[in-house]
């Protein structure tokens, strides 16, 4: 079976055709600058040469379009038609308290999606886009929607639940939802089966790191708390996010500064995280690194504070699990960057960890980097979140 993975953004769609039978990328892509000037499809099928094409895309389905014009291309192309095509999986970010799980789209889980577009302004209308361009592109195809909180919804009320009024959860659906929960359901049932733990009682928790960054603590794969809240905002220092502070915060500099809510809004999701803790250097860790190793006092501190951040996150899910079987590190920061992850374990002697300094020295790659004598297993697992969507879509469809 082939199976067309999607994840639309507000102007991009990236995109990989995957063969279910033994897993392969037969081909992939992005289109950038979605209703912008200067778009742009870039494609890449499995032996050939990357194939670019500069054209006006106006909207979602002409992308959409311009995707199946490549896949069947005659020289960069991999199917002789779309009707190879057996289902489309999609990434949607918020399915509200409707949907805990993946589920082919009809025109209910539609309305959910758009009922969701307050929760996820920037990414649910996206979704919808791109979930409509290609039920008008390949009719009868089916379309599954795999939500990202969906891994969250099996989280008790106790982890869930805000210490607001009860009356906005009842009117609003206010709580802790959890993000990234593809990437995490993924990398802890990998964890389970790479570490040999037991499928059932497995207590994991997943790091994905990156510019995006939370933590899930999870029992034999079922999320019981993760670090993002009702929005992505909520949790761990990121590349521009602030994670958690103080809500006065908020008040405080709105009366300074004479911004609205929304504009503080944008600066603690935009304009701060790392890049606002190292002065403006730079949202990308790389830059912050090297901007350590050249002295920069703010940059060093920025990237101690999300180190630390981490590391308290990692003992307090070890607390609410009452233990942890295994912690991973995923995403572009946990799989690529050694210091990182040293620097987070080195603040877990009181659970036994021990690091095994060679077999750390990697990028990218399924590794045990923890010592044979660490109490608790540290692993590095790439994460696969299209390839997660595939086994979702496949699951619902075969």
């Amino acid at each position: 079976m082939k199976v067309l993975v999607i994840n639309c953004g507000s102007s991009s769609l990236k995109y990989q055709l995957i063969d279910s039978e033994n897993e392969s990328v037969l081909a992939k892509g992005l289109c950038e600058r979605i209703g912008i000037a200067g778009s742009k499809l870039t494609h890449e099928a499995a032996g050939k040469e990357k194939y670019v094409v500069e054209k006006a895309m106006p909207d979602h389905t002409t992308a959409i379009q311009m995707v199946m014009d490549a896949l069947v291309d005659g020289t960069y192309g991999v199917i002789a038609d779309t009707s190879e095509i057996s289902a489309v999986g999609h990434r949607v970010l918020h399915g509200g308290m409707k949907y805990s799980d993946s589920i082919v789209v009809n025109e209910d889980v539609k309305k959910v999606i758009r009922e969701c577009f307050d929760l996820g302004p920037l990414h649910n209308p996206a979704n919808l886009m791109g979930i409509e361009a290609c039920e008008a592109a390949m009719p009868g195809v089916p379309n599954v929607a795999v939500f990202d909180t969906a891994f969250g919804m099996s989280m008790p009320e106790k982890a869930y639940m805000y210490a607001i009024p009860h009356e906005y959860f009842e009117k609003y659906s206010i709580r802790r939802y959890g993000f990234h929960g593809t990437s995490h359901k993924f990398v802890s049932g990998e964890a389970i089966k790479f570490g040999g733990l037991d499928p059932k009682n497995a207590k994991v928790i997943v790091c994905h790191l990156g510019n995006g960054a939370s933590v899930s603590a999870s029992i034999g794969g079922k999320c019981v708390d993760t670090s993002m809240g009702l929005t992505p905002l909520e949790g761990l220092i990121m590349g521009t996010r602030s994670g958690d502070l103080d809500p006065a915060v908020v008040q405080f500099i709105c009366n300074k500064e004479n911004l609205t809510v929304d504009e503080m809004l944008n600066v603690l999701n935009k304009k701060s995280g790392v890049l606002g803790m190292s002065g403006g250097i730079s949202s990308d860790f790389r830059d912050i690194e090297k901007a350590k190793e050249e002295g920069n006092h703010l940059a060093a501190v920025a990237l101690d504070a999300f180190y630390y951040r981490v590391a308290k996150y990692i003992g307090a899910y070890t607390a609410a699990m009452n233990g942890v079987d295994a912690i991973a590190f995923t995403a572009g920061v946990g799989e690529n960057d050694k210091v990182a992850r040293k620097t987070i374990c080195s603040y877990l002697g009181f659970l036994g960890v021990v690091i095994d300094d060679e077999a750390n020295d990697v990028r990218g790659k399924e590794r045990v980097i923890s010592a044979p004598e660490s109490k608790v297993k540290v692993m590095l697992l790439p994460t696969n979140e299209e390839l997660a969507i595939c086994r979702e879509t496949v699951a619902l469809v075969k």
